[in-house]
């Protein structure tokens, strides 16, 4: 009976159920606060999975990943600056951006492998990063403050549970789409080009045109990630685009587990939660994560969410 209650099949709809839930029980229980943070933990929750679309199912450890992330962020906030804040216009317009950046850096990085491909997309984010911070008419290094909250025909967005729910609302329907994704045959094709790339060239498939394609859906779901993270702090900074931050997406995705469905979610508010944490009690809370990740590589090399499936399965 009790093997029934706990497949991950149930997980994920009690999972779904408090997420649903907790915004209508938060200020009973004084939480307010925690809305607006687990609102945060979603946002990053996408940008996670959104690599760890190609890391783990594709292969590719881009290390430059934050580039999109940031550059939609910065779209929307420069719209606003012009007066334009419908989410209807700026978040799609923030995914263009982001999806023709990763087409440009895609087809010049994933004609490299190895190392050499890992350092290139770091280079071009740092390129992306200095561009950015270049730019003094949008606050330069000390980046840009939205002029006015995101407009959403029916809904308001400057009202913390409305916004919760769209970005959840918009959240899974990415998980959703990348899982099915995942499973049709071009997630099959994709997976099978992480394992042998030149046995997937030798039987005819078009190896680079599918890693550019998958390159530039997780650009795409990265940059819709970064719009709806500048819609939520009204502010964006050059920071979301530097290296640092490419690292900490990747730590979500191996603390999380790597090429798993809900790795990214669960890396995100692992991460973020200890983060927030740890912060109350020590300024050297890089160091309790430092010792995180090292357990999970040694003992749960395929994350938390691994160690949940596999419990789950048992």
């Amino acid at each position: 009976m009790m093997r029934k209650l706990f497949t991950t099949t149930n997980l994920s709809v009690l999972g779904l159920v408090m997420l649903l839930v907790f915004p209508l029980v938060a200020p009973a229980l004084n939480l307010d606060f925690y809305v607006s943070f687990v609102r945060r933990v979603l946002i990053f929750a996408l940008a996670a999975t959104s690599l760890n679309f190609i890391l783990g199912y594709g292969g590719m450890v881009a290390l430059g990943h934050a580039a999109f992330f940031g550059a939609g962020a910065y779209v929307v906030a420069m719209l606003s600056v012009q007066g334009v804040s419908q989410a209807l216009i700026a978040w799609p317009v923030a995914m263009l951006v982001a999806g023709a950046l990763a087409l440009v850096i895609g087809m010049i990085s994933l004609r490299t492998r190895g190392v050499y491909f890992i350092m290139i997309t770091l280079a071009f984010a740092q390129m992306v990063f200095y561009l950015f911070i270049s730019l003094r008419q949008y606050g330069g290094e000390d980046g840009i403050n939205l002029t006015a909250p995101s407009v959403l025909p029916g809904f308001n967005l400057a009202d913390d549970r409305t916004f919760y729910y769209v970005v959840l609302v918009v959240v899974l329907a990415c998980l959703w789409w990348l899982n099915r994704l995942i499973q049709a045959r071009f997630g099959q094709a994709l997976q099978g080009i992480r394992e042998n790339e030149s046995r997937m060239e030798a039987l005819g498939y078009p190896v680079f045109r599918i890693k550019l394609l998958a390159f530039v859906i997780a650009g795409v779901m990265a940059g819709l990630a970064g719009a709806l993270l500048a819609s939520h702090n009204q502010f964006v900074s050059p920071s979301l685009m530097h290296w640092t931050a490419s690292a900490n997406l990747i730590i979500m995705v191996i603390v999380g587990g790597i090429g798993l469905r809900y790795g990214g979610l669960v890396g995100a508010a692992v991460m973020l939660w200890l983060e927030e944490v740890l912060r109350l009690y020590t300024d050297y809370w890089h160091l309790p994560l430092g010792v995180l990740l090292l357990a999970i590589v040694l003992f749960a090399p395929r994350g938390l969410a691994g160690m949940f499936k596999r419990g789950a399965a048992r």
